[in-house]
């Protein structure tokens, strides 16, 4: 069976900067991949580059074997690559219902759906994040532990095949932490794909079937969690410096 994702080579410059330097992995259908690495280390803009929100210097993304390199973020949307990201920007004025609901018409499948439709979905989703008792509160009111399920609601209702999570967890204490955690795990029972990017170690631990670990834009380990995470390389470059 071909890989859902296939990342080959692929790097991106800023100007004198490479964020990104001749990265390679797999994706396999229903996998959890972890993606860990300290600050700066290029994990944003790999999910941005596989998202379509960037454009690859070099190297070529395939989703479902297809070359999707030179497709713009919204084809890419309704293909089924969705994603959450960290700067968190609802749609100023619009009820959180209707937040979501924008996401749902314009997902896998979009343009062919109405709003009373894309609603329906919507109402669905903020009940599966947990969120249906905020569905009529102005989503640019809510706080931050709000604004982690909303992006993760409005991610979801574009029923994307692949899924990218961009710290859904960060700032969040321990017990919201673990019900995202048990949300993530939900979405993948469904058999969605999901790639995350985490720097909560217990979290990423517990969900990822394989991690994959980047520095200055390079991959540097990439296998089962408990042996990434023992890695000597990996230590010394994020762990140990985290623990210091």
């Amino acid at each position: 069976m071909k890989p859902i994702l296939e990342v080959c080579h692929l790097t991106k410059h800023f100007e004198g900067l490479v964020a990104v330097d001749d990265v390679s992995f797999e994706l396999a259908e229903g996998e959890i991949l972890g993606l860990i690495g300290p600050n700066g280390a290029g994990k944003t803009t790999l999910v941005s580059l596989i998202s379509g929100t960037l454009e690859p210097s070099d190297g070529k993304v395939l989703f479902q074997g297809t070359r999707i390199g030179h497709l713009p973020a919204f084809r890419r949307a309704r293909l089924g690559i969705g994603r959450t990201f960290q700067l968190m920007k609802p749609f100023p004025g619009l009820d959180v219902l209707d937040n979501v609901a924008i996401a749902a018409l314009f997902g896998t499948g979009g343009g062919q759906r109405r709003l009373g439709r894309a609603r329906e979905e919507a109402a669905y989703w903020l009940e599966f994040v947990d969120l249906g008792h905020r569905a009529r509160y102005r989503a640019d009111d809510l706080g931050g532990p709000d604004r982690k399920r909303l992006e993760l609601a409005k991610a979801l209702a574009m029923k994307p095949r692949l899924l990218l999570l961009d710290e859904v967890m960060a700032g969040l204490n321990h017990a919201e932490i673990d019900e995202v955690v048990a949300i993530i795990k939900k979405v993948r029972s469904r058999g969605i794909t999901i790639l995350v990017i985490e720097h909560v170690m217990k979290a990423i631990q517990s969900l990822s079937d394989r991690l994959l670990v980047l520095h200055h834009g390079q991959r540097i380990a990439e296998g089962p969690p408990d042996g990434v995470l023992n890695d000597p390389q990996v230590i010394e470059a994020y762990l140990g410096r985290r623990h210091a």
